[in-house]
């Protein structure tokens, strides 16, 4: 059973385990469940994914219960009218507060504007020597995107030089080997946690909150983040 976080006539909101698919891709024939499919059965209804999450990311996935509501739905997401909140382990030390206002250059060569704002929520250093470095140190970020681009969150913290840990292909290949090593972690550590949008009916702001997964949680005990 997926998680309900929310629901009524026209909405609900799932939180989404990591590595599961919103839909079927010829990029990912090895998968044999995905997330509009098993909540159509669970919910015995048609139901429309109005927005995309990554296989590899956590968190807040929002469907449509009729085609009127997903047209709206969808409406909201393109013009970035959508408050997103992710929450992300990333490598090193980050900033207080800071903005990556980088454009993207999609498949086709397209490029397109993308911007993201970003708090640190903690930081730690561990007494494990990782190369060159006596420790090693993460940060614990919320990262909030204004456009909704192709692994933006992943593309953007890779480019200011603090990747999300167990992101492939964007993040540390050596990151990600050591912490499948010392804390036999392997998924990517990035998590929708909040979404707020407007409800297309009663026009009032509807505020949904995922909680992180057991795995998210017990790396950041592990790291006392």
């Amino acid at each position: 059973m997926l998680p309900i976080l929310f629901q009524d006539e026209h909405l609900v909101a799932i939180n989404k385990p990591h590595g599961l698919l919103v839909h079927r891709s010829p990029l990912a024939a090895d998968a044999s469940e995905f997330a509009v499919q098993l909540l159509r059965d669970q919910l015995g209804r048609k139901v429309f994914p109005v927005h995309r999450l990554d296989r590899k990311t956590s968190g807040i996935l929002l469907f449509a219960l009729d085609e009127t509501t997903n047209v709206r739905m969808q409406r909201q997401f393109a013009e970035g009218s959508i408050d997103k909140k992710y929450l992300a382990i990333v490598r090193g030390y980050t900033e207080d507060t800071f903005e990556i206002d980088y454009p993207l250059t999609r498949e086709d060569g397209a490029t397109q504007e993308a911007f993201t704002a970003a708090r640190t929520l903690g930081r730690t250093e561990i007494p494990v020597a990782f190369g060159k470095h006596p420790t090693s140190r993460y940060s614990l970020v919320e990262l909030s995107p204004t456009t909704g681009r192709m692994h933006q969150l992943r593309r953007h913290m890779a480019h200011v030089f603090h990747p999300i840990i167990g992101d492939r292909p964007h993040g540390c290949n050596k990151q990600n080997r050591f912490f499948k090593e010392h804390f036999n972690h392997t998924t990517m550590l990035l998590h929708a946690a909040e979404l707020q949008v407007i409800h297309p009916e009663t026009k009032t702001a509807v505020h949904v909150r995922a909680p992180l997964s057991a795995d998210f949680e017990r790396i950041k005990k592990l790291l006392d983040l």
